[in-house]
């Protein structure tokens, strides 16, 4: 008889919301699944496996949850990833004069110093199973309107994915993939309000189904924006 396949181990940040918590459903029971995030009770509803873990992390505060996240994986044994993808995400909207310093440090730590905080801590998992690192990013990179500090994180996570895309060249993958806009619990949060202009963002779960293809792909960078929106329109779905 032939040997079991082993399930990919996939860790994903910001999985209890938005793409993050979309691309958790459509991988549940295809991946093993490491799901982290500030309030645990949306993966409630996912289908998990009996391998699969769920951690509460903060990345407000990078380093500490960093530490955090390498305690409890070194806890359980885990030293490999097949693919991490950091999708954990905040962001204010209003005039770059109206952010509060308070908000400014915490989009910048969760969208920026976060995400370079655990790709050096998982460095040493991902580069045991040759995988893969994909990081979320945001068309917002090229610069948006009322969104100065959100744009300025992503146009630096952008420049990271670069420098890491040829510093790991032959050990792991790095990917960054720019969604467009998407319908998540964050805008509400942020204060923006798109009207008439929702009609043209993607649900999650559409932005799941291509992020997911171009994760397999491998294409750094890739933008999920106007053929995707297209596609969905033309299904006469949200999904």
């Amino acid at each position: 008889m032939s040997p079991p396949v082993r399930q990919k181990v996939t860790l994903i940040t910001g999985a209890t919301s938005g793409i993050g918590l979309a691309l958790a459903a459509r991988l549940a029971g295809r991946h093993r699944l490491l799901l982290t995030g500030r309030n645990l009770a949306p993966l409630d509803a996912l289908r998990l496996g009996p391998d699969d873990r769920r951690f509460a992390l903060d990345l407000s505060d990078p380093l500490a949850a960093s530490e955090a996240l390498a305690a409890a994986l070194d806890r359980l044994g885990i030293d490999r990833l097949d693919h991490v993808v950091l999708s954990a995400g905040l962001g204010g909207y209003g005039a770059p004069e109206t952010e509060s310093a308070d908000l400014v440090r915490q989009t910048l730590a969760v969208n920026l110093t976060g995400p370079v905080c655990l790709a050096r801590m998982l460095l040493p998992r991902l580069e045991a199973a040759a995988g893969r690192l994909t990081l979320i990013g945001s068309v917002a990179h090229k610069g948006s309107p009322k969104a100065a500090s959100y744009a300025a994180s992503k146009a630096g996570l952008a420049g990271f994915a670069r420098a890491l895309r040829e510093e790991w060249r032959g050990r792991v993958a790095v990917q960054i993939i720019h969604p467009g806009p998407v319908v998540t619990p964050m805008h509400g949060r942020a204060g923006y309000q798109p009207g008439r202009l929702a009609r043209l963002f993607l649900s999650p779960e559409r932005a799941a189904i291509e992020i997911e293809k171009l994760m397999a792909s491998g294409r750094s960078p890739a933008t999920v924006f106007a053929w995707a929106r297209l596609r969905q329109f033309l299904s006469g779905t949200r999904s």
